[in-house]
């Protein structure tokens, strides 16, 4: 399975995010290398724990920007955040109870989230936070 690699079009000017994107990247390139070791492990599961844990810290982060500086669709924002957690929560679950979904699936599911959200969500964001947060931050 081909692991997900960072590329320049996916910052969002915000160092702090663009890092926490990395490492969201990192931790599926992880599950990817577990992924072939056995149908629905215990690794894929712990694997997929630890996105979860991530992922709510990298939300929490965005969210308390958008709160701080006022960003007009944070509403929808957290509605993604929210989906994303639910359903990552979901295949944990399955994944330690080896339920239907094979870990390639939840990898493809993983990759197209977070590219997708990068790409149409948080680039919605972008140019709202490059007037407001000074350069570095």
């Amino acid at each position: 399975m081909e692991k997900v690699s960072w590329k320049d079009e996916y910052s969002v000017g915000v160092a702090k995010i663009d890092r926490q994107h990395r490492h969201l990247f990192e931790i599926i390139n992880k599950l990817i290398d577990h992924s072939g070791t056995s149908k629905d492990s215990e690794l894929v599961s712990e694997t997929l724990t630890e996105m979860l844990n991530y992922a709510k810290e990298h939300f929490t982060t965005e969210e308390e920007l958008m709160q701080e500086y006022g960003y007009p669709e944070i509403g929808s924002h957290k509605e993604q955040h929210i989906y994303f957690f639910k359903t990552t929560a979901e295949l944990s679950v399955n994944a330690l109870n080896k339920q239907s979904m094979v870990a390639s699936e939840i990898v493809e599911f993983l990759k197209m989230w977070l590219t997708l959200h990068i790409l149409k969500c948080d680039m919605k964001y972008k140019e709202f936070f490059k007037a407001k947060i000074p350069a570095g931050v």
